[in-house]
């Protein structure tokens, strides 16, 4: 087998002492570990390393290879352009990767705008593999806003490229942990952050990569995490494989966790198939969701699900709720797949002759016309989850101080009325009123300066 084995580091740029000067020394222990696995890869003496990365170029449908023969990048953006790298790119294993993706149709290669210079996410790997005394090609890999199992299958095919081209390959799959552990960090505290950052470790130290391909994505996007899609990808590789696994380090002094482990693959292992039981486990989690919807969110996926299969609105159907047919509303519905929006579109006062109808519309318009996103594709409706949301009549405020994020939605309108921009309540990663407003302003085309007029409202979610 041409495949070596795998590590998990993360990639703060302050772990290089050029950068840190002194605070370094707080994640000692992040640094022995990254120097083990360092000098690990390069005494199995691999033919190339694979770097994934969450700050190579990124799309939310495609997974990125660098192309080229070689690529260079420094730290001047921190402040030291003498902190210089170049790497030569193994272009053959690259495109029969790009090539067998295309056959397979898995959303990956070298398609897209390329991004010469290498980023953060890379070159600190490199760093550390450099001084190891690592002198081979690498193959430089950015992730997406797809699902787990597209990335777990790119992780797949690295390792069967690897084997038919005969390549002794190592992965490094670059990526911090939570970004919320400490209140008075960068990010801020949020409870997700050490629950993810646990079930991390627990992972690591076990090898359990179905609990790492089954993360819940609340616990993530509430974590604001930066590696598990490469965590991901570098599990596809040990697909049907024993491992050994070893966590090496696990800390955050700063508010950002920093994990290290190392993966050896330890032969075949059939009942391994993590693929597989993450597409088992991802049906029975949709067909549960399926039997707890309520009236409204059935109402909006059947109306999505007509509409994209066979090009028709549904009429209101009969035996709904009452409220849903005698009552007029303002609607939001909103779209989701693998824990990423799809669409959002909805009215903030009725403009149909019942809520019943406001949801059929919003939810055929959520799903096509959002200006952020294509329109979702037939092959797509079983894997999304919606949300409904009934909007109360809008009413005036003269303070900020009558808003609470949690409970009230804002409307903010630009002093002449032109423009304006919604956000909704109790939403993920939207903490503060100030936040709020920032948001709505942005949404709404109305530049901070702005004199503006605030408006509240209330929901009622179904989700």
């Amino acid at each position: 087998m041409s495949f070596l084995g795998a590590c998990v580091v993360p990639h703060p740029p302050l772990i290089l002492p050029e950068i840190g000067r002194g605070e370094e020394n707080k994640i000692s222990d992040t640094i022995k570990a990254y120097k083990t696995v360092a000098a690990w890869i390069v005494e199995n003496n691999p033919d190339l390393v694979i770097i994934t990365s969450p700050h190579a170029t990124m799309y939310a449908d495609y997974m990125q290879i660098s192309s080229g023969d070689s690529a260079e990048g420094s730290f001047a953006n921190f402040g030291h352009p003498e902190l210089a790298f170049r790497v030569d790119y193994d272009e053959e294993f690259v495109q029969k990767v790009t090539d067998t993706a295309e056959e397979i149709k898995l959303a990956a290669g070298t398609l897209g705008r390329q991004e010469r210079n290498l980023d953060h996410g890379t070159m600190i790997p490199l760093y550390f593999l450099q001084k190891a005394g690592y002198k081979g090609k690498i193959v430089r890999i950015g992730l997406s806003g797809l699902s787990n199992i597209h990335h777990y299958t790119l992780g797949v095919l690295l390792r069967e490229t690897a084997d038919i081209m005969n390549r002794r390959m190592m992965i490094v799959a670059s990526g911090d942990l939570s970004h919320k552990l400490k209140a008075d960090g960068p990010y801020g505290f949020a409870k997700e952050g050490p629950v993810f950052d646990q079930r991390m470790a627990d992972c690591f130290s076990s090898g359990d990569f179905l609990e790492l391909l089954t993360s819940p994505s609340k616990l993530a996007e509430g974590a604001a995490e930066c590696g598990l899609r490469s965590f991901w990808i570098m599990a596809g590789a040990f697909d049907c494989l024993d491992v050994d696994a070893e966590l090496l380090s696990c800390e955050g002094p700063f508010g950002v966790g920093y994990g290290v482990a190392r993966f050896i693959p330890k032969g075949e292992n059939v009942k391994r198939n993590i693929g597989e039981q993450a597409v088992d486990s991802h049906k029975k989690n949709m067909e549960e969701l399926r039997k707890k919807e309520d009236d409204y969110l059935r109402l909006a996926r059947k109306s999505l699900e007509s509409y994209v299969r066979y090009h028709k609105h549904i009429e209101v159907p009969k035996g709904l709720p009452e409220e849903m047919i005698n009552t007029r509303a303002g609607a939001f519905v909103s779209i989701k797949k693998a824990g990423q929006l799809r669409g959002c579109i909805g009215t903030i006062l009725p403009v149909r002759d019942s809520l019943a109808s406001e949801i059929i519309a919003n939810a055929i318009s959520a799903g096509t016309a959002d200006p952020r996103f294509s329109a979702v594709t037939e092959d797509e409706l079983e894997d999304l989850v919606y949300d409904v949301d009934v909007l109360s009549e809008p009413e005036n405020i003269e303070s900020t101080d009558q808003l609470d994020v949690k409970r009230y939605g804002v409307i903010v309108s630009s002093e002449d009325g032109h423009r304006r921009g919604l956000l909704l309540p109790d939403l993920d990663g939207v903490d503060t009123v100030e936040e709020q407003i920032s948001i709505a302003r942005r949404k709404g085309g109305i530049s901070p300066e702005e004199k503006i007029k605030l408006q509240r409202f209330e929901v009622t979610r179904h989700e």
